[in-house]
């Protein structure tokens, strides 16, 4: 198999619009004769479907939540980037994507990334049309923050609440075509699997999660937009509901999945506080604008912060990376925490956390002044910890947040599987190795309002396919597939919840492929993972029916695709013999602990092919050249 990512010829900066011209349109009397399938209803889902209902075609979209409102998009806290350069310090488009492309590790795509740098102002200023509240500076422009990885202000924000902002704007983009008539909403319903009808994604098959019925549904291109897979590792900054199994099963219909190992550590979460914890909670990085990070120079130091002076404190962040301080991106802050921890010198509750301190920005600005940037951050983490952050440090520690992985598509965001586009963090994204801090919002919102509408309407007028129909057999053929598997799993009757499985793989994958991995830990999983999978299907116990409300038997699905999926992760990470953002490999880094590339043998995207169950899959790897920038180690000193 030959992966074409289409990115078009010519200079950079051209490529897009060039490319936009030569797409293929449909008029719109002929854009009601085709019918989209959206699953997915975050800020890509719900963009795509609020765009392509606007545009006149009939738009079905499906989300497992009760409302477009509640997609996990809203946690995204701290800010959206753009190059708009409103603080007048040097942005600029190219800048953008350089510090992309810089970011990622030299392991993304640079088409992508510098149409994604392209897009950010038209996202804004369509944000800003649709009402969202952005902040403003006294003389009315929108205000912008600096985030990690990044030397500019470019960070656009709603106090601590972007994410949950923007999703109102799309939301209410969503709501005008409901009433037109042109997407129709099923909420409660999750997709249980896809549809190929010769080669072609038509339709998928979906279950009412109040009613249990099954159900089947045609489109002429269907459009995923689910989110990443960081439920993975069962703690993660993740919803509890997010899961891998919609991108999963597209991967077992053909889909390559690509980079899956390639996951986000995000390095200000509250720390862990027991075993009773099902999700971890998020601190936007957006606090590091104005907290210092540190931790007691003396291993054990058990003192309350107030009485340690500064002499005793050790601010790594500040001391290891001087150019970039609080602001170093999200996998080398993390890193660095995990190692002050592991020297001994860790704070809270076994010593796995590390303080993030406001003292000096309460001084400089004073407390309201805090309150007014990140005040709802504050009260969330007081109900949480029962500790005032305008009194004493936050306490943090890193975290799974976002995946960077995900279903390979083209430059056109189709994946090789013709008719299934892939939107969001559901594709292997625009981020490389590791995802700068606001760039999550950009991306899912690029692609469903600015990207998704031009390439899927290339693909209906050039595709000529015949319109799909639920009396297809194959709607028949998988339907029964998955009648047979919701009755193996209620029939096991074993003594083991599905939790208790979940919570097993997860504390297995982030023990031995989480923060960090080695080729021997990666073996020991490769042997662990079919033995927990195995007793899954023996032991689990499933309680309830399928024809109503089983929350349970919805839990028991996801785990049982992560339980497979867990594996293809492994194996990537165990096939890259590098370290490279997120992805770090103990064996490969430099004397001072960084990441140490391998660009000769490494440089391209891992495409992972399913072969059928118990088969190896196969690699198929995408080369990144590199025309406009050169590759070079990452440095943040």
């Amino acid at each position: 198999m030959i992966l074409d990512a289409k990115v078009p010829p010519g200079p950079i900066a051209q490529k897009w619009d060039q490319h936009k011209f030569n797409l293929k349109l449909i008029n719109p009397a002929n854009r009601r004769k085709f019918d989209i399938i959206v699953v997915g209803s975050g800020l890509a889902g719900g963009s795509a479907a609020a765009s392509l209902g606007e545009l006149g075609y009939n738009v079905k979209c499906f989300c497992f939540q009760d409302s477009p409102r509640r997609a996990h998009s809203i946690a995204a806290q701290g800010g959206i980037n753009a190059a708009k350069n409103y603080a007048n310090d040097g942005d600029s488009i190219y800048r953008l994507f350089y510090d992309t492309i810089k970011g990622g590790d030299f392991r993304a795509r640079e088409g992508n990334v510098y149409r994604l740098a392209q897009i950010s102002v038209n996202i804004i200023d369509q944000c800003v049309a649709q009402g969202v509240p952005f902040a403003r500076e006294y003389g009315g422009l929108l205000s912008t923050r600096s985030f990690g990885g990044a030397q500019v202000s470019r960070t656009f924000y709603a106090r601590g609440q972007t994410g949950q902002q923007l999703l109102l704007g799309a939301y209410q983009a969503l709501c005008r075509q409901i009433a037109r008539g042109s997407v129709k909403m099923y909420p409660r319903t999750e997709m249980l699997d896809l549809v190929v009808i010769d080669g072609h994604a038509k339709g998928i098959v979906v279950r009412d999660l109040i009613t249990g019925e099954i159900s089947s549904h045609a489109g002429d291109a269907v459009v995923l937009a689910t989110g990443g897979y960081g439920n993975v590792f069962f703690l993660s900054t993740n919803a509890k509901g997010c899961n891998v199994t919609a991108t999963y099963r597209a991967y077992k219909k053909g889909a390559l999945f690509a980079n899956p190992c390639f996951t986000q550590i995000h390095p200000t979460c509250i720390p862990v506080s027991g075993d009773h914890q099902s999700k971890l909670t998020l601190m936007s990085e957006s606090l590091r604008n104005d907290g210092r990070v540190w931790v007691p120079k003396t291993k054990g130091d058990q003192r309350s912060p107030d009485q340690i002076p500064e002499s005793e404190r050790d601010y790594f962040l500040e001391r290891k990376y001087p150019s970039f301080g609080n602001l170093a991106p999200r996998d080398i802050a993390s890193r660095a925490a995990k190692e002050a921890c592991d020297q001994g010198r860790g704070v809270g509750p076994g010593g796995l956390g590390v303080y993030l301190d406001f003292a000096d920005a309460i001084k400089r600005i004073g407390e309201d002044g805090i309150r007014e940037r990140y005040g709802n951050l504050f009260d969330m983490y007081e109900r949480i910890t029962g500790e005032n952050a305008y009194k004493v440090p936050m306490r943090i520690f890193p975290a799974v947040h976002y995946t960077m992985g995900g279903l390979w598509v083209d430059y056109n965001l189709m994946s090789n599987l013709p008719g299934l586009f892939v939107i969001g963090e559901a594709n292997f994204s625009d981020h490389g190795a590791n995802r700068l801090g606001a760039s999550a919002l950009m991306q899912g919102l690029a692609d469903g309002y600015f990207i998704l509408p031009y390439t899927l309407a290339d693909y209906l007028a050039t595709s000529k396919q015949a319109k799909p129909s639920v009396n297809n057999p194959e709607f028949k053929k998988v339907e029964q597939d998955i009648a047979a598997r919701t009755k193996k799993l209620l029939s096991i009757n074993g003594k083991r919840s599905v939790t208790s499985f979940h919570r097993e793989l997860g504390k297995l994958m982030w023990e031995k492929c989480g923060m960090a991995r080695n080729a021997a830990g990666l073996h020991d999983l490769l042997k662990k993972i079919p033995a927990l999978r195995a007793d899954f299907w023996e032991n689990v116990k499933v309680t309830g029916q399928t024809e109503s409300l089983n929350q349970d038997l919805e839990a028991a699905g996801r785990v049982a695709d992560f339980m497979e999926f867990a594996e293809l992760l492994v194996r990537d990470a165990l096939m890259r013999n590098e370290s490279c953002g997120g992805h770090f490999r103990e064996e490969y880094q430099t004397p001072d602990g960084e990441a140490k590339r391998d660009d000769e043998h490494y440089a391209f995207v891992a495409a992972w092919e399913y072969q059928g169950e118990a088969k190896e899959p196969v690699l198929h790897k995408e080369p990144l050249p590199y025309e406009e920038v050169h590759m070079t180690t990452r440095v943040y000193k």
